[in-house]
């Protein structure tokens, strides 16, 4: 057990640290399609270098490392019990070492485990088989795409699409309409996995168990085979892009798997993951519980395609403003949607239970022409005390929409960063007080740990944990794009406008 729990661990390493081979061959492509220059050509070569940054440093591709969820196939009279606890120990382990950011928290009463154990969590399902050998697969799936997963129930109306039927073609209609409904908060462009039929539970879980699936494999269905081609084909078509900037790439992976339902029930249940498509799995030697072999080539190291002179050459439009905070209402109205801003100076990081706290509370520091970032951080605490960012992308904005344009009013907050864009009631907020929103890509977390550069000071680490707490950063040129401005101009309800007009193009039946 003690070599098994030493497996886990790596296991665990490989797959925050390392995307696979068959991922980075799928994002290299990608990055082929997409028209240079361009903000999401921009953005998957951002996410090439933070891949590459990822394995280099043995650092979290994306800070938010989700829920830990194993499969576990054993042989027939394994000790699953002590595999179990093998398993939570080696979680608990790179937690401590930051290969895990600390997500396991009570849902009552907020309070972070700080060490991803907890009930239900890390997630691990056993399965006996007749082999041999153990066959352990893991899936870091984080909180902004799991939010996007989406069921539909069979009939039912569909926005842009119409009806959609217990039949075929419903079942595409449903799939289209997942990925626009994702639209950038997911971190497009992302993968899918598809369940149909079985009862609510179980629809959900074929779902995620597509995506274990090897990203290039052929589905055995012939019919599922042509709607996963087609899925990927006609999504790609729906114009929302990387990250929702717009763009040729939206969907690079569908996955659909089938199982037998009730009379009255039928669902379709989709599972969206982020371009970090972080999973993998090993075979391991029974009688050793040492690793024989990665199931999706942990060995095989996939170069990611370095930047061309013509992808690298920003159109003439585009502005780059740099700001050093504090940050005055002149330098903010003076801002316009598609600028690049290049920031300097102290932010501060802030999510969902720091806003909450500020719609009732002061602020423990002065946020008078500052910048909130949306981000929950991977942290480690150095043998002399001093903190560390060892990861740090942008979480998805939109969670704070019902507190944001009351505390940029509140605290006279100049920018708010994040990712996926937020809504109507912020959009309004900007106008009024001068202020903007910028997104950064999501997942970056190396590439942003980079330009943070030093830890001033936390607050409410322990009521909140590492990922709530409000961080206050020096950072050194930390770039992000102008979506949202203080003119009533968003990027996001452009895309979201054009998308659905392209979603309804696609509405009549296609498979009889």
């Amino acid at each position: 057990m003690q070599q098994f729990q030493l497996s886990m661990y790596r296991l665990i390493v490989e797959t925050s640290t390392n995307l696979p081979g068959d991922v980075r061959k799928r994002i290299n492509e990608a990055r082929e399609k997409e028209d240079q220059g361009t903000r999401s050509a921009l953005s998957l070569s951002t996410i090439a270098d933070n891949i590459e940054m990822a394995e280099c440093n043995v650092s979290p591709i994306c800070q938010d490392t989700g829920m830990p969820t194993f499969v576990v196939h054993v042989p027939v009279g394994a000790n699953q019990i002590a595999m179990k606890e093998a398993i939570r120990e080696a979680v608990r382990q790179a937690t401590k070492d930051g290969k895990l950011r600390p997500n396991s928290v009570d849902s009552l009463t907020g309070a972070n485990s700080g060490d991803n154990l907890g009930p239900g969590t890390p997630v691990i399902h056993f399965e006996q088989w007749e082999k041999d050998e153990i066959d352990v697969r893991l899936i870091l799936k984080g909180g902004g795409c799991e939010n996007k997963n989406i069921q539909y129930s069979l009939p039912c109306e569909l926005e842009g699409l119409g009806k959609a039927g217990r039949d075929l073609d419903g079942i595409r209609k449903c799939i289209l309409h997942a990925v626009y409904q994702a639209q950038g908060q997911g971190c497009s462009a992302g993968f899918i996995g598809v369940g149909i039929g079985g009862d609510r539970t179980t629809g959900y879980e074929l779902a995620k168990q597509q995506l274990f699936r090897s990203v290039d494999d052929v589905n055995a269905n012939g019919e599922l085979a042509k709607l996963e081609e087609y899925i990927l084909e006609h999504a790609n078509r729906l114009g929302i892009g990387t990250m929702g900037f717009g763009g040729q790439v939206t969907l690079l992976g569908c996955k659909i798997g089938v199982m037998n339902r009730l009379p009255a029930s039928f669902f379709v249940s989709v599972a969206y993951n982020c371009w970090a498509y972080r999973r993998q799995g090993a075979l391991i030697d029974p009688e050793t519980g040492a690793i024989k072999s990665w199931i999706y080539g942990g060995e095989e190291k996939v170069p990611m395609a370095k930047l061309s002179d013509s992808e690298d050459a920003a159109p003439a439009e585009r502005r780059e403003v740099v700001l050093q905070t504090p940050i005055t209402e002149e330098q903010i109205r003076g801002l316009k949607v598609g600028d690049v801003v290049i920031i300097n100076g102290l932010i501060h990081t802030g999510r969902d239970a720091l806003h909450h706290y500020l719609m009732e509370h002061d602020s423990p520091v002065d946020l008078d022409g500052s910048v909130i970032y949306h981000c929950g951080p991977v942290m480690l605490k150095d043998d002399a005390g001093e903190w560390h960012v060892m990861a740090a992308g942008p979480t998805t904005s939109i969670r704070e929409e019902p507190y944001q344009g009351d505390v940029i009013k509140k605290f006279g907050i100049r920018a708010v960063i994040g990712k996926g864009g937020m809504g109507p009631k912020t959009l309004k907020a900007l106008g009024e007080h001068g202020a903007v929103y910028l997104n950064a890509i999501g997942g970056a977390a190396q590439y942003y740990a980079k330009c943070l550069k030093k830890v001033e000071g936390v607050d409410f680490l322990k009521e909140f944990g590492i990922p709530e707490a409000m961080w206050h950063l020096q950072c050194e040129g930390f770039a992000a794009i102008v979506t949202m401005d203080s003119h009533g101009n968003s990027l996001h309800a452009d895309v979201e406008k054009t998308s659905i007009e392209r979603l309804a193009e696609l509405k009549e039946p296609v498979f009889k």
